[in-house]
């Protein structure tokens, strides 16, 4: 079974780090609303781009996700 992008995010927190996709998983952890559920790329990128306004560019979001990709291929 597939695991979720907010699935896989999560394996990537890491509060010491200044790294920007483990600020954006620990940032994703705190919020709420997050949808936990969703695979597909168009969804979560509505809603970070409505929603998320810890997150400072769309960039993180789109190299964090084609690295969610690439692991899933590899499985």
């Amino acid at each position: 079974m597939r695991k979720s992008f907010y699935q896989y995010l999560m394996t990537l927190r890491d509060p010491e780090s200044h790294d920007e996709i483990a600020q954006f998983a620990n940032n994703a952890f705190f919020d709420q609303s997050f949808p936990k559920l969703e695979e597909a790329y168009e969804p979560l990128s509505k809603y970070l781009e409505e929603n998320a306004g810890y997150l400072p560019s769309m960039t993180i979001f789109d190299a964090t996700f084609q690295k969610y990709q690439e692991q899933a291929q590899a499985l």
